[in-house]
C-alpha cells in the first residue's frame, strides 16, 4: 500500500510505525473472510482492510476523526483474528490501537457516549469502585427487560450482563507459600481487576493449583488493572498510567520466575508493554522485561508435569479459544492440552476463530453486534452436547454465560478439580452466573 504522509509526520513515532504498518498491506482481502463483522453483514467498511483505509486517510490528512470513521472502527471488536490470517504481517492491532487514540483526541461524541465511557473508564479498572457499582446492579437486574423494552440497549446490556451473585472484596496483596516440602518456583499473578469482584474462584482456583504443585505465589503490592480497558477506548495517558503502576509494583518483586495472568485479555496487553512505553526512556527497557516475563496461566502450566487424580471426572468440555488467546497471544494448543491430561474429553468448537462479542467493553458498547455474535457462538456451541464450556477469558465467560444454560468456567476451574480442589460452583449450581435476557432466551 502506498503512502503520502510528509516527513514531519513521520518524526512522531506513532505515525512512523503506522506507515509501517500500512504499507506491509497488500489489499488481498483474506482478512475478511475471518472477520466477525464483515461475516456477519458484508459490509467492506466493517472489515479490516476497509477500516485500515479509513485509517490510512485520516492519518494522511491528519484531521479530526469523522463520524463515519468513528462508527467503523467503534464496531471492530480487536479480536485480531485478521491478524491471524493475513498473509503479509500487517500489525491490525498497533494500527486500530493508534486510531482509537487519533478519535478520542480528535473527535467529540455524543454526550451521553462520553458519559457512558467515562463511566466505565472510571469503574471498571478500580476494583472496588466496581464493587460499588455491581451492588447497585443487584438492584437494577429485575429492570433488565425494561430498559430492553425501552430501547435503552446499553444500559440493559450491563444490567444482564452484571452477575446475580454478591461481589467479593478485591484480593489483597500477599504471598502464598508453595506446599510440600520444596518450593519449585516462584510467580507473581496479576490481581486488581473485574476478576476479582466478578470471579473470585478463578484467581482461588489458580493459586490452588499453582501451590499444590510447589510454585509460590506473589499477589504485588501496588499493582493493579493492567490497562486494556482504556487502551481500547483509546484512553492512552490512562492505559500508561495503569502500566507504569504494574512495571513498578512487579519489577519491586525479587526472583519471579514468571508474571501469570488468568484474563487472556490482560494478557495480551501486558505481553505488549514493551511497543506501548518503547518511547519512554524511563521505563521502556523495564516494560520490555516485564512483557518477556507475562506467561498465560496455561502457557506455564504446559511445562509442569500436572498431578491428575487417578479417577478423572471424565466430562465433555467444549472449549472456547479467547480472541485474546488464539489471536493476540497465539496460544492454541496448551489449554486443550491440560484439560486432555487431567481427564477431560475436549471437543473444539465450530467456527472457532470467530468472536463471542465480548470483546472488554465492547458488549456494553455495541450491544446488537454482541448479541448477535453470542447467538452464533452459543448455537455452535451447543450443537456439541458438552456438559461444560470452558474459556480462558472473564470476558468471554460472562458473554457466554448470559447466552446459555449450560455451565461456562474457566479452563483453572477444571484443572484444579481434577488435580484434587474442589468441583467448579458452576457445576454444583445449575443457576446461570448471569440472568439471561429475553433476547437471548428466546434466539
Amino acid at each position: 500500500m502506498r503512502t503520502s504522509f510528509t516527513l514531519a509526520q513521520l518524526a512522531d513515532p506513532d505515525i512512523a510505525d503506522s506507515e509501517k504498518i500500512l504499507r506491509a498491506c497488500v489489499h488481498c482481502g483474506f482478512c475478511t473472510a475471518t472477520c466477525p463483522t464483515y461475516v456477519l453483514d458484508g459490509n467492506e467498511l466493517d472489515s479490516p482492510r476497509g477500516r485500515i483505509y479509513l485509517i490510512k486517510e485520516m492519518l494522511e490528512q491528519n484531521r479530526p476523526a469523522t463520524p463515519e470513521v468513528v462508527l467503523h472502527i467503534d464496531r471492530c471488536l480487536s479480536c485480531l483474528a485478521c491478524m491471524t490470517t493475513c498473509p503479509s504481517g500487517v500489525n491490525y492491532m498497533h494500527l486500530v490501537d493508534h486510531a482509537r487514540v487519533h478519535i478520542e483526541h480528535t473527535y467529540r461524541r455524543p454526550f451521553a457516549e462520553r458519559a457512558l465511557r467515562t463511566m466505565l473508564a472510571k469503574l471498571l479498572p478500580y476494583p472496588r469502585r466496581f464493587r460499588l457499582a455491581l451492588i447497585a446492579a443487584l438492584a437494577g437486574k429485575p429492570f433488565a427487560p425494561l430498559a430492553e423494552a425501552l430501547d435503552f440497549k446499553r444500559v440493559a446490556a450491563m444490567l444482564g450482563l452484571a452477575p446475580r451473585n454478591w461481589p467479593q472484596h478485591p484480593l489483597a496483596p500477599q504471598t502464598f507459600p508453595a506446599l510440600g516440602s520444596q518450593r519449585q518456583g516462584r510467580v507473581i499473578l496479576l490481581a486488581g481487576c473485574v476478576n476479582d469482584v466478578l470471579a473470585p474462584q478463578i484467581n482461588a482456583a489458580t493459586i490452588r493449583v499453582l501451590t499444590r504443585h510447589g510454585i509460590e505465589v506473589v499477589i504485588a503490592e501496588g499493582a493493579g488493572c493492567c490497562g486494556s480497558l482504556v487502551h481500547h477506548m483509546g484512553r492512552d495517558d490512562e492505559a500508561l498510567a495503569q502500566a507504569r503502576a504494574n512495571i513498578d509494583a512487579w519489577s519491586a518483586v525479587q526472583r519471579a520466575d514468571a508474571i501469570l495472568i488468568n484474563t487472556s485479555g490482560c494478557g495480551t496487553t501486558v505481553k505488549d508493554y514493551g511497543f506501548m512505553l518503547r518511547t519512554d526512556r524511563a521505563y521502556a527497557e523495564r516494560a520490555a522485561r516485564i512483557s518477556s516475563l507475562a506467561k498465560d496461566i496455561s502457557e506455564y502450566l504446559a511445562g509442569i508435569p500436572l498431578k491428575a487424580d487417578p479417577q478423572p471426572p471424565g466430562l465433555v468440555v467444549a472449549y472456547h479459544s479467547a480472541c485474546s488467546l488464539q489471536h493476540g497471544q497465539h496460544i492454541t494448543r496448551q489449554p486443550k492440552d491440560l484439560l486432555g491430561k487431567v481427564g477431560f474429553q475436549v471437543k473444539d468448537v465450530p467456527e472457532g476463530h470467530l468472536c463471542c462479542g465480548s470483546a472488554g467493553t465492547y458488549n456494553i458498547l455495541q450491544p446488537d453486534i454482541a448479541r448477535r455474535l453470542r447467538e452464533r457462538k452459543v448455537g455452535t456451541i451447543e450443537k456439541l452436547r458438552p456438559d461444560v464450556i470452558a474459556a480462558g477469558n472473564l470476558g468471554c465467560i460472562t458473554q457466554l454465560a448470559a447466552g446459555t444454560e449450560l455451565p461456562v468456567v474457566h479452563t483453572i476451574e477444571l484443572v484444579d478439580w481434577a488435580t484434587g480442589g474442589p468441583c467448579p460452583q458452576r457445576l454444583r449450581d445449575p443457576r446461570p452466573l448471569v440472568a439471561m435476557p429475553a433476547s437471548a432466551a428466546t434466539s
